[in-house]
């Protein structure tokens, strides 16, 4: 009986040793990362190089795409047709699970874009290890960029995901931001995945949180996604406008443009 159960333990051993990388390759969670890292960073750069001297500047506006693929595919076949569009942002949620696959399916799927493009942390790509997935693909879910003289602060406010146990959003960060490159902007743009006042914001400090934005230098508007639907709100009733844009699926995305005096934006339906 002995024998036999260490045979058996043998044959398994042996199954699992021969097999051992398609096993740990596919496995959803490993955080090993194939292909483009850090992918934010050098996005930044290639932004700002090539707006740096535009007193104009558009970009579109785009969120939650899962793993709607083929929807996301088309969605970059249409943006793709629109010359004057400068950059992209995609306001987070890039996987369902936070599997490493899905980040490298969504990351392949954006480089299709003859734009570059930013990307914020959503609240499923923080499910598993993807927390740490996304950041060795793009970078710090903290980050900003200047485009033309407009600051882009992108911010994580995915706090249930974090359980509270860390500083999310970041007010630390926000007040650094204020100053930093002081020189270089008139004026900001405030982004992140999920607004105040719903269920992934740590709503405890939503007031803390509007005084924050309130301090960076002429804010223009805030963009976010989450709750799937495109819309425009004023949610803290201060003539600061949110821009919710609506998931892949809803085949519609903004492009914002903004001019030294003011802004604009429209839908596009695809």
């Amino acid at each position: 009986m002995k024998r036999r159960n260490l045979l058996s333990a043998a044959l398994l051993s042996l199954v699992l040793f021969s097999s051992c990388d398609s096993v740990f390759d596919v496995h959803p969670y490993d955080v090993r990362v194939k292909g483009q890292t850090q992918i934010n960073s050098t996005m930044i750069t290639k932004i700002e190089n090539a707006v740096k001297s535009q007193d104009t500047i558009r970009f579109a506006f785009i969120s939650d795409s899962h793993q709607w693929l083929n929807d996301l595919s088309d969605l970059v076949g249409d943006i793709n047709k629109h010359d004057s569009i400068d950059f992209v942002i995609h306001g987070g949620d890039i996987t369902d699970f936070g599997s490493t696959r899905e980040f490298e399916w969504t990351r392949d799927k954006l480089f299709k874009l003859n734009k570059p493009f930013v990307v914020l942390l959503g609240n499923h790509d923080c499910l598993g290890t993807g927390n740490q997935a996304y950041e060795k693909m793009f970078g710090n879910p903290d980050f900003s960029f200047i485009a033309g003289r407009v600051k882009f602060v992108c911010l994580n406010t995915n706090a249930i995901e974090y359980d509270y146990s860390m500083a999310v959003p970041n007010f630390d960060y926000m007040e650094e931001e204020v100053t930093s490159r002081a020189d270089e902007f008139d004026r900001t743009v405030v982004c992140m995945h999920a607004a105040p006042y719903t269920e992934q914001f740590n709503n405890n400090v939503a007031k803390v949180f509007n005084y924050y934005t309130q301090n960076f230098p002429k804010l223009m508007f805030c963009l976010y996604g989450h709750g799937h639907h495109t819309e425009q709100t004023d949610i803290y009733k201060n003539g600061i406008m949110y821009y919710e844009v609506g998931n892949t699926p809803k085949r519609e995305y903004y492009i914002f443009k903004i001019t030294p005096k003011d802004y604009s934006y429209e839908i596009i339906k695809f």
